[in-house]
């Protein structure tokens, strides 16, 4: 039997006055998984964790954490939860390992060796006071925080931003770790090679809507290929289209696209053409997000 899920939205709807924040949003988050949640800037990725956080109610439609309404039972929910948001905020006159000590106060952690090894796999220097952090430690400081009471469930807000690509790496090994454990992971980000590389599904959100959500293996396998002709000339790669491409670039000579069908179908159709160099290739998920952007633009 199916377990319940961790995370679920149901009709999910936030409005600021008249101004949009979410729009009826509907996906659940299973255990153990990691579960992307991408969109740019703005598309309502933090208005959907701060719902979940039980720091704004929704206009109508419900968030739920374990089975528990994250408006009525937050107090609950929040012993159960890691969090990273997108921007940190500690007391600046605190030293980091006070602030852990106090974390651990707060939950009832006893031993948090944990939070020691953690701070020293990911370089950060525990006796230092937090104003004295770059925005890059704050970060750090907030990951090993999020993950010193062994949640069950972690919820991340652009977890990566200000950490160098050497801790970025230690990051998604403790990431990986903590799913082996039987942890479950929301990762809202915008940065698309990041989520193609730690999640299990993604969903795709654009201007406070759910595009789509599905595995990051089937986004990649649903028959797109990236494909990039350079032609002896500029005049036949301004012209090429027929049915399949999509997120079309000319660059002089060479036109590079996203292509839904049949390889074969696509050669017939460049036979007889004078072409100096093709590639066909797996898509990147930045491509495929974008396929689905602008499909969103145009049913809008």
């Amino acid at each position: 039997m199916k377990s319940a899920p961790m995370i679920k939205l149901a009709n999910l709807t936030k409005f600021y006055g008249k101004s949009r924040g979410v729009i009826d949003l509907n996906f659940q988050v299973e255990k153990g998984e990691i579960f992307g949640f991408i969109g740019p800037n703005g598309a309502g990725k933090s208005t959907t964790i701060r719902t979940l956080l039980g720091l704004i109610h929704p206009s109508s439609g419900k968030a739920e954490i374990k089975g528990m309404n994250c408006t009525t039972e937050g107090k609950k929910i929040k012993k159960t939860i890691g969090y990273i948001p997108s921007e940190v905020n500690y007391y600046d006159d605190m030293h980091v390992k006070e602030l852990f000590d106090y974390s651990a106060r707060f939950y009832g952690v006893k031993n948090i060796k944990h939070a020691w090894d953690l701070s020293e796999r990911l370089g950060l220097d525990i006796t230092k006071k937090i104003n004295a952090l770059s925005f890059g430690n704050r970060k750090k400081v907030a990951i090993v925080q999020s993950l010193l009471h062994n949640p069950e469930i972690l919820i991340y807000d652009e977890p990566t931003g200000g950490l160098d690509p050497l801790i970025q790496n230690v990051f998604f090994e403790i990431i990986k770790e903590e799913q082996k454990k039987g942890t479950t992971i929301l990762f809202s980000s915008h940065v698309l090679s990041e989520v193609q590389k730690m999640c299990d599904r993604v969903a795709i959100i654009r201007e406070g809507k759910l595009l789509k959500v599905e595995s990051v293996s089937n986004l990649r396998k649903n028959n797109y290929r990236q494909v990039e002709i350079e032609y002896t000339s500029s005049e036949h790669a301004a012209h090429l289209d027929f049915e399949g491409i999509t997120n079309a670039s000319v660059s002089g000579s060479v036109i590079r696209f996203l292509y839904s069908g049949e390889v074969k179908r696509l050669i017939s159709k460049i036979n007889n053409q004078p072409i100096e160099n093709i590639l066909v290739e797996e898509p990147a998920l930045e491509d495929i997000f974008m396929h689905y952007y602008m499909e969103g633009e145009k049913t809008s």
